[in-house]
């Protein structure tokens, strides 16, 4: 397989490396594979449009022009060898549902098709009593003459389609689409339907599955369809690939990093950001269009291409600037709660040590002129550490406390939908019972062993309060929520808590914290008391004397 391919029938007016081929003639890839190429007019694993939009607006020197138009291939390849959007195909019948108001919405759609084209029902909405399953597979429960009818159908068109409709794949909304686009879709996935895995999940890590009590679901609230779904019951997360838009929004407000995106995940972000050292990234969602816009790139300005358009968290942003050392540009005219609230915490944090922003946001293309005038690199901002396979949490602590260093940069507000905190502790209260520590799955609360101490690092905290909610000791933990504090022992590991190892009474093995035998024998040594000293005596003693005393008194007593 050759790798590289570019084609434009108007040629290149400058050489470019061996690596690519370049052709003004479409023919002479016939029968050849490519891995990456600039246009969707030759087939390839992955098209990546960002080359030719570099090629056409980049005000950069010829020397730098052959450079970065390499650099773009070879960040294409890294973002395809490691992405992990597994493709899937589903089976689709011509089964087709007309949903309608009205005799003129059905005639206009009966108009543009034939009578071999689908098998096609058609009902007004108001029998519709529930929708569920995905294309392919949909049904639909109508209520006619008081009693429930199933309709199992493979598609739905929707007249002015209500919510349950938009949540759901293979329902197809009128006033998002033209009658005669949305035909030609339907027939399209009559022939071949495919889709891919848009998220990765780590249950180990999620802070909905499998608690007691509801911490978080954040995931479940932003997704905008029915591809995530909880189980109040079981607090478990059912996740439909084939009902995910891509979007990518749940992934911005997964506080510990449980869920990912596919296509472009935490690892491949880093990997992709090495070739930005110097550079000023420009990031575009494919949903921009970026091969039909046209503007003066200034020297230096290289695209940084991604399919969805809010999955970015604050972890992204802060790789990707801190690599290049640069601000960012981010051209997107939507923004998810969570890459908003992302951004405004990022360049909070910048405004307190560099004073500049961090991320300019352009949401049109007057804002991204501007935006790109204005972006410029950041001194002593670039920062590079190898941070393949760390959590979410671990690797935002090391990237932010190379920013702090010794510094007291004061206090930046996280908000409603990421979350950071401190936990505190009354040592007073707490007897060790590290029942906190095992709630904690980020690993922000531990225990060391060597000197018997309760520990946290606040800056793997998610505020999520579970360890609040596990704490057995009234007036003992609380947590100080949304806020990231820009001094050196955020980083460091606080302790909350130091007992000693209490010794057995009988064989001098110490076996628990004297906090939590003192707690134990005050509550129950005058209840013992009432039976005998002996038994009184076992609540200072470990498993195996406990029940020796107790044979030793019974055998007395007898």
């Amino acid at each position: 397989m050759q790798d590289f391919i570019y084609y434009n029938a108007s040629g290149l007016d400058f050489p470019v490396s061996e690596q690519i081929f370049v052709t003004t003639n479409i023919e002479d890839t016939k029968n050849k594979n490519f891995l990456i190429s600039n246009t969707t007019e030759i087939p390839s694993e992955l098209t990546a449009q960002e080359i030719d939009f570099y090629i056409k607006n980049s005000q950069d020197n010829l020397s730098n022009k052959i450079k970065n138009v390499s650099k773009l291939y070879e960040i294409a390849a890294t973002k395809y060898d490691l992405a992990l959007d597994i493709p899937f195909s589903a089976e689709i019948s011509n089964n087709v549902l007309l949903i309608t108001q009205n005799q003129e919405q059905y005639d206009k759609f009966i108009s543009n098709i034939e009578a071999k084209d689908f098998e096609l029902f058609s009902i007004n909405e108001d029998i519709i009593k529930s929708i569920s399953g995905n294309i392919g597979d949909l049904q639909v429960i109508v209520t006619d003459e008081n009693e429930d009818i199933t309709l199992n159908v493979s598609q739905i068109v929707w007249f002015d389609v209500k919510q349950t409709g938009k949540e759901r794949s293979g329902v197809f909304d009128t006033n998002l689409l033209n009658v005669e686009d949305i035909i030609k879709e339907l027939k399209e996935n009559i022939n071949s339907y495919s889709y891919k895995k848009f998220t990765t999940y780590d249950a180990a890590i999620c802070q909905y599955n499998e608690r007691r009590v509801e911490i978080c679901s954040k995931c479940e609230e932003v997704c905008p369809t029915v591809a995530i779904t909880k189980d109040d019951k079981t607090k478990t997360l059912t996740f439909s690939q084939i009902d995910c838009d891509g979007c990518g929004g749940c992934v911005s407000v997964c506080p510990s990093g449980a869920l990912d995106y596919a296509p472009t995940n935490r690892d491949s972000i880093f990997e992709m950001s090495k070739f930005y050292k110097e550079t000023h990234p420009l990031i575009v969602p494919s949903k921009m269009n970026m091969q039909n816009l046209m503007l003066n790139l200034k020297e230096n300005v290289l695209p940084f291409a991604i399919e969805g358009e809010k999955f970015l968290s604050e972890v992204s942003f802060l790789t990707l600037l801190q690599m290049s050392g640069s601000q960012v540009v981010f051209y997107s005219d939507v923004l998810s709660k969570g890459t908003k609230e992302s951004i405004r915490i990022v360049n909070d944090i910048y405004q307190r040590k560099y004073q500049k922003d961090a991320i300019l946001v352009a949401m049109d293309k007057e804002e991204l002129e501007d935006a790109l005038n204005e972006v410029c690199f950041i001194e002593d901002s670039y920062f590079n550490f190898n941070q393949n396979d760390l959590k979410k949490r671990e690797a935002f602590s090391q990237r932010l406390q190379k920013i702090v260093g010794t510094e007291d940069l004061g206090v930046v507000k996280t908000g409603e939908h990421i979350h950071y905190g401190r936990v505190l502790v009354n040592e007073a209260n707490c007897t060790l019972c590290l029942a906190c520590v095992g709630a904690c799955n980020v690993d922000a609360l531990f225990a060391n062993e060597s000197d018997f101490t309760l520990r946290v690092n606040p800056s793997l905290c998610t505020a999520c309060g579970y360890c609040e909610v596990s704490c057995p000791e009234a007036d003992c933990l609380t947590i100080v929520r949304d806020e990231i504090e820009l001094q050196p022992t955020w980083f460091k590991e606080n302790i909350l808590a130091k007992d000693t190892l209490f010794a057995c009474v009988e064989c001098g093995k110490e076996f628990a914290t004297t906090k939590s035998i003192e707690k134990i024998a005050n509550m129950m040594g005058s209840i013992f008391a009432l039976s005998s000293e002996t038994k009184k005596r076992t609540l200072y003693c470990c498993e195996d004397c406990k029940p020796k005393i107790m044979i030793k008194q019974g055998l007395l007593d007898a």
